[in-house]
């Protein structure tokens, strides 16, 4: 088999209620979801989804047109390169999988390790809202079956944030796992980033967090302070997160050396593919260190995060983007046939088919596509 083609088609999602998660300078009306399509000489076609830019594409052509797309440590070496030189090609490393679990009529997760085919979900808000606001978004996302839900805190006197935290830990008692992501590692160009914090304030608030049970606290300080996050780590008695968009597995390797993390959350889309990713997953394992990656891309990106997941043993938990109104498994998956949705269990069940399982809907395709 030969790969033949590289293309990537951009689609714009509108949202029927502005958006205003906590990582945006501004809040929006629409997201943009990038699909990359790898064909192959005996027509099979992979999908991949995340933040591929047209240069990195065009980049990417020119090395892996002839190439089996089997080969892939050769493949990620020279996706790396890229990635050093024009950004984050990592959706082409995605639909390289999808290709190989087409070709062998098994899903991804099990050519990786088949640990399990589901995993509890936990709902990941984005934005800020008041305490009862929150309360009652915590206790409708119980109803629906979630275990855990991920508040934001990102308020300039953070101190303001733990009212909302309160006021769900006193409505579901033990109940629901809560997490909590201050999105202090990264900011988007045009933030305010005068409030951000520093060593002094992480210590602050996880001994105020200490409280509430948290399961984790998320990205406490700037992504690339090193030390900062292993001292605090070291000082907690609240579990530390993070490392989403880390740029693959070399600056991984030194939270994992400088023992950074008790969680590990690398995302396939953006921080170094599914075969990156999952090396990351055996080393925290045995650190005993837990693995559960970020989400907040689409649908398609889910799956691939979600099969990378279910390969290893040492992931309790799957994120789930869910903040309604504004961020939907319908406006978050348009491109699906199908959202994502947890079962009845709470959990998150990966399809059975072949390859990462994506089923796309031409239809809705057709009316968000904006470029190809």
């Amino acid at each position: 088999m030969q790969i033949t083609d590289i293309r990537v088609r951009v689609f714009e999602v509108p949202h029927q209620h502005a958006f205003a998660p906590t990582w945006q300078p501004a809040p929006s009306r629409s997201h943009r979801i990038t699909l990359v399509e790898v064909h192959t000489d005996e027509g099979i076609t992979g999908y991949g989804s995340g933040g591929v830019v047209t240069s990195t594409l065009q980049a990417a052509k020119q090395v892996f047109l002839g190439k089996d797309p089997f080969a892939i440590e050769q493949h990620v070496a020279q996706l790396r390169s890229l990635a050093f030189l024009t950004g984050r090609p990592w959706p082409v490393e995605l639909a390289l999988w999808d290709i190989m679990g087409k070709a062998l009529g098994q899903p991804v997760y099990r050519l990786l390790g088949g640990y399990r085919d589901r995993i509890p979900a936990y709902a990941s808000t984005g934005e800020l809202r008041p305490a009862a606001q929150r309360r009652d978004d915590v206790l409708r996302l119980r109803e629906e079956g979630f275990r855990a839900v991920k508040l934001r805190f990102h308020s300039p006197r953070p101190e303001d944030d733990l009212p909302v935290l309160a006021a769900a830990r006193q409505a579901v008692g033990g109940s629901m796992a809560l997490m909590v992501d201050a999105n202090q590692a990264w900011y988007l160009p045009g933030a305010d980033v005068s409030a951000r914090w520093d060593l002094r304030t992480a210590l602050r608030m996880v001994r105020a967090l200490e409280e509430y049970d948290v399961s984790w606290l998320e990205e406490p300080l700037p992504a690339y302070d090193y030390d900062g996050l292993a001292e605090l780590r070291r000082r907690s008695r609240v579990p530390i997160a993070g490392g989403e968009l880390n740029q693959g597995l070399h600056e991984l390797k030194i939270y994992l050396e400088k023992d950074c993390y008790d969680v590990y959350q690398p995302d396939a889309t953006f921080a170094g593919g599914i075969w990156e990713c999952r090396k990351v997953a055996a080393m925290a394992e045995a650190r005993g260190r837990q693995f559960t990656p970020h989400m907040w891309t689409n649908g398609i990106g889910m799956l691939a995060n979600l099969h990378l997941a279910a390969s290893v043993p040492n992931c309790p938990w799957i994120e789930f983007p869910y903040d309604p109104p504004a961020w939907t498994p319908e406006v978050r998956d348009a491109l699906l046939r199908e959202p994502l949705r947890i079962d009845a269990d709470g959990c998150l069940r990966v399809p059975d088919r072949p390859g990462l399982g994506i089923e796309l809907d031409e239809e809705q395709m057709a009316r968000y596509e904006v470029t190809r």
